[in-house]
């Protein structure tokens, strides 16, 4: 495979086209400076001027990448995700790479592998496993990986490697990668397994590492859907769920050297169950998907911290806020059945905004002015401002309610949720 029309594959990845175009991808994504401190900004200036000497290194195999920057995302159970940030330019040799072998390896992936591929995604992971409820299977086995990117076994994931790709530099390439080391409290240590997250090519190489799961899955019959790490198997009993769990995990631990969590792996129905943040939902008219219970939790949270009604910052930047965060929620969940939730979550937020309204108007004179601006009559203005109620009583009256309609937040910029969810619910 490395040689395609008597072109080696490391010369396709040092080609000045692939280069240009890895470097426009990195800047396009932006992302934080790494050990060196160089930022996206900086990388065409960096790669003109070194050019040849970055192309001499990469061909013959020295290039030496730089430890990766470690750092912490909270998790919503209250944990932290690991992740490692390359340098820029580290990121964009791996965007070299990753442009010639993604192409090379993608095809040989499993049909029921979505996350990380092109033209793939988490909506059709959900229309696949919509279909299997409807088939008959209606129990569900949720595996949960413990830290899959840190405990990658750097060994194994260059043997299957192999079976894909031939070119020795290539492959020395990303070992080095690999083995590149992590910044942490100012101290280098070595990598002696594991993938970060962060880099490039990461999910690519995750998956590559996966495709031995999704075949040991397909020799065996079951109908599974992975999304990365994430990926659950579906079954017609629960008896035949627990045998499969032990089975699946068994394969993990003793052929894929990784790690099992028993405490976050089940067995039970899809309808209960998340996958993807969804969860399934039978209705009379077929079978559906809904945000899992702990997805609307986190949406209403955010929002509420957007909202606080002591938060500094003109509405239009609340606004805009807010409708990054619902544009963003509703065109992931939007698909699912969820009409009366999105409609008391539009009330409730429109209550919220009218709270913070309120209280920035601070005095009772600034109150009647506003009142009275938005065309409340002069008794009925004069007696809500005068009001000794507290804000979220007052955010909730008739009076409040005409002085600041649902059209009138329109009109300052906010988005009206349930617009934007029968837009995106009808286009799928």
């Amino acid at each position: 495979m490395e040689q395609r029309g008597g072109i080696s594959l490391i010369d396709k990845v040092v080609d000045i086209n692939n280069l240009f175009n890895a470097c426009k991808k990195v800047k396009a994504n932006k992302g934080a400076p790494g050990v060196d401190g160089m930022t996206v900004e900086e990388l065409f200036g960096h790669v003109a001027k070194y050019r040849d000497h970055l192309i001499r290194k990469l061909k013959d195999g020295s290039y030496e990448p730089l430890p990766v920057k470690r750092v912490e995302i909270p998790k919503p159970d209250g944990s932290k995700r690991k992740l490692g940030i390359p340098c820029v330019r580290d990121r964009m040799v791996q965007q070299a790479i990753y442009q010639v072998i993604g192409k090379v390896i993608d095809p040989y992936f499993s049909d029921m592998s979505f996350g990380f591929r092109p033209k793939r995604n988490q909506h059709q992971a959900i229309r696949q496993t919509i279909a299997y409820y409807e088939q008959g299977y209606k129990i569900v086995v949720d595996c949960d990986l413990k830290s899959y990117f840190d405990t990658i076994h750097h060994q194994k994931l260059m043997e299957y490697l192999k079976e894909f790709i031939s070119d020795k530099i290539v492959l020395k390439l990303i070992w080095k990668f690999l083995k590149s080391g992590i910044l942490e409290g100012g101290l280098i240590s070595p990598t002696e397994e594991g993938a970060p997250q962060g880099g490039v090519l990461s999910p690519l190489l995750s998956n590559v590492y996966l495709n031995q799961l999704d075949r040991e899955l397909e020799r065996r019959g079951h109908k599974f859907v992975r999304f990365a790490d994430d990926f659950c198997i579906y079954v017609k009993s629960r008896r035949a769920g627990e045998r499969v769990l032990g089975n699946v995990s068994k394969f993990l631990e003793e052929d894929l050297k990784l790690t099992v969590n028993q405490k976050k792996s089940k067995v039970g129905s899809p309808v209960k169950l998340k996958f993807l943040g969804f969860c399934l939902h039978s209705t009379a008219k077929g079978v559906g998907c809904r945000p899992h219970q702990s997805a609307k939790k986190r949406f209403k949270a955010k929002l509420k911290g957007i909202t606080k009604r002591n938060r500094a910052g003109h509405f239009e930047q609340i606004a805009k806020e807010l409708n990054q965060v619902t544009v963003g929620w509703i065109n992931y969940y939007g698909i699912g059945l969820m009409k009366q939730f999105i409609r008391s979550m539009a009330q409730w937020l429109n209550h919220r905004l009218r709270q913070l309204i309120w209280k920035r108007w601070k005095k009772t004179k600034t109150k009647y002015s506003q009142l009275r601006r938005l065309g409340i009559w002069h008794e009925e203005a004069w007696k809500v401002a005068n009001s000794r109620k507290g804000y979220w009583r007052v955010s909730k009256s008739e009076t409040l309610h005409k002085a600041i309609k649902t059209e009138t937040l329109k009109k300052w910029g906010l988005k009206d949720l349930n617009h934007l969810y029968e837009r995106r619910y009808l286009s799928y």
